[in-house]
This record gives C-alpha cells, sequence and structure tokens, in this order.
C-alpha cells in the first residue's frame, strides 16, 4: 500500500481546478462510455486512421465542453 502512495495521489500535481475532476472516475468513464456508443454506431471502420480521427474529434468536443464549463 504505502509502495502506492505516489501513484493514488498523483492528481495532487496538477492544477486545483483540475483535481475535483481528476478524483473520481466518473468523468473518464463518462468519456469512455461516449466514445463506445458513438464507434458502435458505425460498427466497422475501414482502416485504423479512421478510428483516430473519430476519437481524436470526441477528445477535442468534450476539451471544447470543459473549456466552455470553465470560462463561465
Amino acid at each position: 500500500m504505502d509502495d502506492a502512495e505516489p501513484d493514488v495521489l498523483v492528481y495532487m500535481t496538477f492544477l486545483k481546478e483540475h483535481r475535483a475532476k481528476l478524483h473520481s472516475p466518473n468523468p473518464i468513464e463518462r468519456l469512455n462510455g461516449e466514445i463506445k456508443r458513438r464507434t458502435e454506431v458505425i460498427g466497422i471502420f475501414p482502416n485504423d486512421d479512421v478510428i483516430v480521427r473519430l476519437v481524436g474529434a470526441i477528445l477535442l468536443e468534450q476539451n471544447d465542453e470543459c473549456a466552455v464549463q470553465r470560462a463561465r
């Protein structure tokens, strides 16, 4: 348990505003669910580049939403 302490507390190195979002797995689970939902719609991908573009677009969209929330 003592050996795992640095790994468990790594989120404390981030800015204080980001810590509340990082200490819980819920945002990550929600993001993974969104990626899964959108990839299941397509079903079969012709190549890896298409997957990378789709997941990249989803991540950019989520980043934009976070930026808008921070600006409020």
